[in-house]
């Protein structure tokens, strides 16, 4: 079904874009991604940007969407000020959609890049260095004040949920930077909620 409607809206010429929403249904992710990836030429209006992660177009420079979450990443550092070339970047997490096209987009800039995840061995010693700092583990508060070089730039892409019972809904959203104690050392930080995931609002708009 999935395919046949995409092959309609690709071909269907009053249909300005599609969006491959997630998440996807638990067994079908593998299957509908390869899809996606096997149609990635007649879906360069992929709102969305997820052929462009699947397909690591994002890194071979391929003309397609860019992924609207690190599209938004690459905007809010820009709206810094921030001068990006020559800086060393930490990206933590490789997700397709966030950590590698970010990556990909960092390095187009001129900053030197380093990806960490689970495997990465002392990571710390990396985040100690970072002019600029790109949080996408999905682990709550995992980014310490004590980590942080002064002055270095944050984007907190996650949103995690932590049990807070003063809260309505009994719990409160963070991200993936201890946010209160972090703004004390960091030339600029985004805020969770109402950072990120705006700006991957208005990005999918743009696209």
């Amino acid at each position: 079904m999935i395919r046949s409607r995409t092959t309609l809206a690709t071909t269907d010429a009053a249909a300005m874009g599609k969006h491959f929403a997630s998440p996807l249904t638990m067994g079908s992710a593998p299957h509908i991604l390869s899809f996606i990836g096997d149609v990635a030429d007649d879906v360069a209006d992929d709102v969305a940007g997820n052929v462009a992660a699947v397909t690591n177009a994002v890194a071979q420079k391929c003309p397609l969407v860019i992924p609207c979450t690190a599209a938004g990443v690459i905007q809010m550092l820009l709206n810094t000020g921030t001068q990006l070339s020559g800086k060393n970047a930490v990206v933590i997490g490789r997700s397709r959609i966030v950590g590698m096209p970010v990556s990909a987009l960092l390095q187009g800039f001129g900053c030197t890049v380093t990806i960490l995840h689970s495997r990465t061995r002392d990571p710390i010693s990396h985040i100690e260095r970072a002019d600029i700092i790109i949080a996408a583990a999905g682990v709550p508060n995992y980014v310490q004040k004590d980590w942080i070089k002064p002055g270095a730039v944050i984007i907190d892409v996650g949103i995690n949920q932590v049990k807070d019972s003063s809260k309505k809904r009994g719990y409160a959203l963070v991200g993936d930077v201890d946010y209160e104690a972090a703004r004390e050392v960091a030339g600029a930080i985004s805020p969770v909620p109402g950072g990120v995931g705006p700006m991957t609002v208005a990005m999918l708009l743009k696209n």
